[in-house]
């Protein structure tokens, strides 16, 4: 198998471990809480830029676009973000951060941006909890 190929497969078993620990109730507010999605923002960005530098942007594009594989998978990324900005927003401004700047960043970027947007909201709700 070639790197290509266990990447992808490494980062489903990593969804998986988390979403099954979510679903048993697995506590998630510790006091560090927030390093969590940032480690994963950091790592997403460290790959994003290699992925952009080696790769270019314009191959983005000619991966959602030449196939309905591809479609499929582009509905997919804009749906899912959508709906973890859609959730996240709202406790985002409770605790005072300003929406717009994030809304453009995720619009830009995706999870490349959401993930720090979870981290800082998740280090204001516990920062204002003390």
């Amino acid at each position: 198998m070639s790197i290509l190929q266990i990447l992808p497969a490494l980062a489903y078993l990593g969804c998986v471990c988390a979403i099954w620990m979510i679903a048993k109730g697995t506590p998630t507010r510790g006091t560090m809480a927030w390093a969590v999605p940032v480690v994963l923002g950091a790592g997403f960005a460290v790959f994003s830029i290699i992925t952009v530098a080696q790769e270019g942007l314009p191959q983005f594009w000619v991966n959602h676009s030449t196939s309905l594989a591809g479609n499929q998978v582009w509905f997919d990324l804009l749906f899912a973000v959508t709906i973890a900005f859609y959730l996240i927003a709202p406790r985002a401004r409770a605790v005072g951060m300003p929406i717009w700047p994030w809304a453009l960043a995720v619009v830009a970027t995706a999870c490349v941006a959401l993930l720090p947007m979870l981290a800082r909201m998740i280090w204001l709700e516990q920062r204002g909890a003390r």
